[in-house]
């Protein structure tokens, strides 16, 4: 099972750590580690992936690969800022293109993973 695990990370030097062990883990086993989608910050993550972009993915998910004509009107959405939406999460890397142009979520799971802690 493909997963996406998104993270919120502020400590680049844990970050590099922990893709250091991941990958590592992998080598030496030779199993999927899941792929991890990392920001610096909470304004950071919501910049990426918007309320609107959330409902795409889920849109994706359940409906599996469409046109981007096709996802907006099952979104109710016009088709410019589906198409921004999209390409705003091609980048980002959670949704792909396949062969035929349409788009599609590349996991079967995707999970938020972030604490915030109270000031010291």
């Amino acid at each position: 099972m493909k997963t996406a695990t998104i993270r919120i990370r502020k400590d680049l030097n844990a970050t590099l750590a922990d893709l250091r062990r991941k990958f590592l883990n992998t080598w030496d086993s030779g199993k999927y580690q899941g792929e991890f989608f990392e920001f610096e910050s909470p304004a950071a993550l919501f910049r990426a992936i918007t309320p609107k972009r959330w409902e795409l993915i889920e849109a994706l998910q359940s409906q599996g690969a469409m046109s981007i004509r096709a996802l907006s009107r099952t979104l109710h959405r016009d088709v410019k800022r589906v198409h921004e939406d999209t390409h705003a999460l091609i980048r980002v890397g959670l949704i792909e293109k396949n062969p035929e142009g349409k788009i599609f979520v590349p996991f079967e799971e995707i999970r938020a993973d972030f604490v915030i802690h109270a000031a010291a």
